[in-house]
């Protein structure tokens, strides 16, 4: 089937089945679809009724019981009956990336797409991955609201250019969508129990300015809208878009006349009507929170707009903290940018308290992906009953420090006894096939031929011009088996491309919904783990574990590969499982680890840690107008290796005539030094702060920072500026780093010597060398 044409009068919609879950949608008669697999070795699994669907379909096999299982179980939370549903194949576990697989809807129809696999063993490269679905249909190209997300009790169409009012109970939830993309959306909400007293209090954008720290609320800990009394009236629950404004008000009839418009349709007098009925005094500007409205406020003050950031489709969803009065508008403005100069509708849902909704902000891998809400790791379990002080982290939920004790107490933890920590954002990639070394070989600076089977290595993945996609750690699991553990999704893309442009015949399979692990860092770490892990009679043990090396075992016999890598300067290790698993494994080494005084470490900690040690952070340290010699990584660019990477040519060009250069700092007094700020040798900057920190270990203050390499040697005396950089200078100098352990002898620590390695016997070996599992 040929590419589905997006013009009038089809309907484009795409949509996205996750790798081990099941996507349900609607067809209407006549709908053609096409499923692709953007990744290669994906089958799917096609669910109707019977006769719904014609296509070139494979019949269903044993191996696909897990998908129909799924499939089966999310059309039976739509209410669907299946009794008379029928299962068809597509794709295959060999198709390449980008296959694509084509059907019609013979009859309006409910269907489910779902990936086939089963979860994915850590020592396995099989993980389940996304199917993009493109239907094309003959239904309106634009004003299509996406499906709901469960039952509404209210669900209201607020024209372009007009204004709506609703009542919600306390408790309730209401989604605020925008539509066709683009469009702006004032919302305003009164307390109803204070309105029929009388009195008129609504949302006060500078008192939640004021409670909140931040110029809008979103989801997680500082997610509430106050009044004037600092009263919550709602909470964010979750946002697709992240990029709205609550300094502006909303446009009004001055806003027009001023502009040449008199009489012109505004927010304002819109929402004077639509409350008119419940007794609120007309105003001549509503200062309501504008969502999706795209606002920056600049270094001179001045207040700048473009274009909305939304999609069509994109949404905020809201939770009512009391019974309220709320009133939405779409836009009136086609004078400006502000609507992207054309005004569509708004679509409001309310639905009921009973429901649940997890907390998200969405990301997006590249500019046309679907958005991904904020997601948990398979720790969370733990990790959430031991703090509520979550953040954001790279599309997942990540303790920032524990309630208990706190970040000081997590950090002596890991330096003097054992710390545990969620890594699970750390994205995954199986790197597969004939062609994966030499693929590897070209998309990062280390040399991937002297890379062993069972060994780690740190390394750069570079643009052509030398700026930096990304650090990471590449495992070779086989011959033609690579893992690549990074921190950017994008490398998938980036590494596919590769392939796909040097005719290279190699699979990249995102896995990191698959492998999510913790790091168990700090001198007992290797006397914690050697209890707990068994390893088979072919695989190091935990006590024999080389540094970047890894081993492959059982922890209270769940499927686990442990490497002797971290993030913290410190002995350590990394302990990977299936999500499922993940709060046994947590239990294990905990239980292993109280007794020797090891507790759960947030990102703060972390981040005292990785300073000290001077390792590189992704937007700190480095990004991509930054090559490796400049992030203080040039280690990871080998002058020997040979065979040609992107970006060699330029890195060697940088290499040579180096402008810039990562240094350490050591920094008078206490005050606050934060990433960004300038560094000065008189009138002239010179540099920036990367990173900084209070180092609790060696009782001063420390700094990483990228400075001009005419001012980088060791002992000169720079200054770091505050204020505008001029009228305040903190003295600071430069010296080596990193400022803790230099010679990483505490990372590089042997075990003494034992005389029985814990080899479990009942583990057997298969034809290829890997642990037989029970």
């Amino acid at each position: 089937m040929d590419a589905l044409p997006d013009t009038a009068p089809l309907r484009l919609t795409t949509l996205v089945a996750r790798g081990g879950e099941a996507l349900v949608f609607d067809l209407a008669a006549g709908d053609r679809c096409r499923v692709l697999d953007p990744e290669g070795r994906q089958p799917g699994l096609i669910f109707a009724a019977e006769g719904a669907l014609s296509g070139d379909f494979a019949e269903v096999s044993d191996e696909d019981v897990e998908a129909a299982a799924a499939a089966k179980a999310a059309l039976a939370a739509r209410g669907v009956d299946v009794s008379r549903f029928a299962g068809f194949r597509l794709l295959s576990t060999d198709t390449a990336p980008g296959a694509v697989a084509a059907f019609q809807a013979s009859a309006d129809a409910v269907v489910a797409l779902a990936p086939i696999g089963r979860a994915m063993a850590p020592d396995e490269q099989t993980p389940p991955t996304d199917l993009k679905l493109e239907i094309a249909s003959h239904a309106p190209n634009r004003g299509v609201a996406p499906q709901p997300l469960a039952e509404p009790k209210l669900d209201l169409r607020v024209k372009a250019a007009t204004a709506e009012a609703y009542r919600v109970k306390a408790g309730d939830y209401i989604q605020i969508i925008d539509v066709d993309g683009k469009q702006c959306s004032d919302f305003l909400a009164f307390d109803a129990a204070a309105l029929e007293r009388g009195k008129e209090f609504g949302l006060d954008p500078t008192v939640t300015r004021t409670l909140m720290g931040t110029a809008n609320p979103g989801p997680g800990l500082h997610s509430k809208y106050f009044d004037a009394r600092m009263t919550p009236l709602v909470e964010i629950v979750r946002d697709t878009v992240g990029r709205h404004d609550a300094f502006l008000l909303a446009c009004s009839a001055k806003y027009y006349e001023d502009m040449g418009y008199p009489g012109h349709d505004n927010c304002t007098d819109n929402f004077n009507r639509a409350l008119r009925p419940y007794g609120i005094e007309p105003r001549a500007g509503w200062p309501a929170i504008n969502f999706f409205f795209n606002t920056v406020v600049g270094a001179d003050d001045g207040i700048t707009m473009d274009e909305p950031w939304s999609r069509p489709g994109d949404y905020v969803l809201l939770r009512a903290l009391t019974d309220l009065v709320c009133s939405s508008s779409s836009c009136a403005d086609d004078i400006d940018v502000a609507n992207a100069w054309e005004p569509t509708d708004i679509h409001v849902r309310v639905y009921d308290a009973a429901e649940t909704f997890s907390k998200g902000i969405a990301h997006r891998m590249t500019p046309d992906a679907e958005p991904r809400l904020t997601r948990e790791s398979g720790f969370h379990p733990r990790t959430s009953a031991l703090t509520r002080k979550f953040v954001e982290y790279r599309g997942f939920w990540l303790a920032d420090c524990y309630s208990d004790e706190g970040p000081i107490t997590e950090y002596w933890a890991a330096r003097e006894r054992a710390a545990i920590m969620d890594l699970s954002p750390l994205r995954k990639f199986e790197v597969l096939g004939p062609d994966a070394e030499a693929l590897m070989q070209l998309a990062v600076t280390r040399n991937m031929k002297k890379l062993a089977v069972g060994q780690v290595v740190y390394t750069a993945m570079c643009y052509d011009h030398g700026g930096m996609i990304d650090d990471g750690t590449v495992f070779r699991l086989g011959q033609d088996n690579f893992r690549w553990i990074c921190g950017e999704d994008y490398c998938g893309v980036h590494l596919r491309e590769l392939a796909a442009k040097h005719g290279l015949k190699a699979w990249v399979k995102t896995s990191t919904d698959q492998l999510h692990n913790v790091g168990v860092q700090g001198p007992l770490s290797r006397e914690i783990l050697e209890t707990l892990v068994v390893t088979p009679a072919h695989q190091p043990t935990v006590t024999e574990l080389k540094w970047f090396r890894f081993t492959v075992g059982k922890i209270t016999g769940i499927p686990v590969v442990v490497s002797r890598t971290g993030y913290t300067g410190e002995l350590g290790y990394e302990v990977f499982c299936h999500p499922d698993k993940a709060p046994e494994v947590w239990d294990a080494i905990m239980a292993a680890g109280e007794p020797r005084g090891m507790k759960p470490l947030g990102l703060k900690a972390l981040d005292m840690l990785r300073i000290e040690a001077g390792l590189a952070f992704a937007g700190y340290e480095f990004c991509d107008q930054t090559d490796p010699f400049e992030a203080g990584i040039g280690f990871a660019v080998p002058k020997e290796k040979i065979d040609s990477y992107v970006g060699a040519e330029a890195l060697k060009r940088r290499r040579e005539t180096p402008s810039k250069k990562l240094v350490g700092l050591d920094v008078t007094g206490a005050e606050h030094i934060g990433h960004g700020d300038c560094v000065h040798v008189g009138r002239a900057q010179i540099g920036v702060v990367t990173s900084a920190i209070r180092s609790p270990i060696l009782g001063k203050t420390i700094a990483l920072a990228r400075l001009d390499v005419t001012y980088a040697e060791l002992g000169t005396a720079v200054e770091i500026g505050k204020l505008d950089g001029q009228q305040k200078r903190i003295p600071a100098t430069v010296v080596a780093f990193p400022h803790y352990d230099p010679t990483k002898s505490r990372v590089r620590a042997e075990a003494e010597p034992k005389t029985a390695p814990a080899i479990d016997p009942t583990l057997s070996l298969d034809p290829r060398g890997a642990a037989e599992r029970a």
